[in-house]
């Protein structure tokens, strides 16, 4: 699932120094009926994870008469076991004493059953894109993400896909940052303003940001992707895409042939294929996929 793939064009040919890390010369994983041999290898998502039918379910710390008790089944590996397949964990808890989102339902797993589950959390108001992670197939925030009450449906939660996996369900995003930086997310200008103070702006040209400003780069939309996927060494992907169109669409900006000039290749922008799994699974309702034809048509018209 993370295949990492050709090189083309002056941009990326320039650029592969900067947005390359240490990830992409991992080896690939694959599926294998013997342990794994390669650090790279269980630290992929690709990698299916041993089912949660050959592991033991941990139950509810403290069962009462009415339990509401719901199964979630959660993924799990440790570098410290690097020879060790991931493994889907199973767990048990009373919905009764569970808060409503899938996150509170991971805080109480950490706090009360198992401190040995890592994941990322933060501002849990859909805000600071910490607890992205893949929830019953559909890649959201766990902050967001109502429990389904049906206790009979067992929830499922994982990474977000196609990535490498530094413990648990915690992604590596590293090259996502880099590529994030490469298209300098900041406003640019060779003029001062004319009073010295604030570049101004008019109503008009500032609903042209709604949309755009909102990202909050939790990387879902980018680990939907297949484009992203199989290209993400050279594709910028949907979530840095829609940054960049944000600079773009921005009237206080100056330096808008140099933006367009650094996605003037075959890889950073022209591997999408309008999938839009993008906007399907953006957990802030955005449009990346409006973006990204919003930047193809400012680059015809150019």
């Amino acid at each position: 699932m993370a295949a990492l793939r050709t090189s083309t064009s002056r941009l990326v040919s320039s650029s592969l120094p900067t947005l390359r890390s240490s990830i992409a010369t991992r080896s690939y994983a694959t599926v294998e009926a013997t342990p794994i041999k390669k650090l790279g290898e269980a630290m992929s998502a690709t990698q299916p994870p041993v089912s949660e039918k050959h592991t033991p379910t941990v139950e509810e710390p403290s069962k009462s008469e009415n339990a509401k008790t719901k199964t979630f089944h959660v993924y799990r590996w440790s570098p410290e076991r690097p020879t060790e397949k991931p493994q889907m964990q199973s767990y048990t808890l009373d919905l009764n004493k569970t808060g409503p989102m899938v996150l509170d339902a991971l805080i109480r797993i950490k706090n009360e059953v198992d401190p040995t589950l890592t994941f990322r959390r933060s501002c849990r108001e859909g805000i600071c894109g910490s607890c992205a992670m893949n929830i019953d197939g559909v890649n959201t925030l766990a902050c967001l993400c109502r429990i389904p009450t049906d206790t009979k449906h067992e929830s499922r939660v994982y990474p977000l896909p196609h990535t490498y996996v530094v413990k648990d369900l915690v992604p590596d995003l590293t090259q996502f940052y880099k590529q994030y930086k490469s298209i300098k997310p900041y406003l640019q200008r060779s003029t001062k303003a004319e009073d010295g103070r604030e570049y101004r702006q008019s109503p008009s040209d500032r609903k042209k940001l709604d949309g755009l400003y909102e990202c909050i780069l939790c990387a879902c939309c980018s680990t939907s992707c297949p484009s992203y996927w199989w290209n993400s060494e050279q594709y910028l992907g949907p979530a840095v895409l829609l940054q960049s169109y944000r600079w773009l669409a921005d009237s206080r900006d100056e330096h808008k042939g140099e933006r367009k000039a650094m996605l003037d290749n075959n890889m950073s922008l022209y591997r999408c294929h309008t999938i839009l799994n993008c906007s399907r699974t953006c957990p802030k309702g955005l449009n990346p996929g409006k973006a990204i034809a919003e930047i193809k048509k400012a680059m015809a018209t150019a």
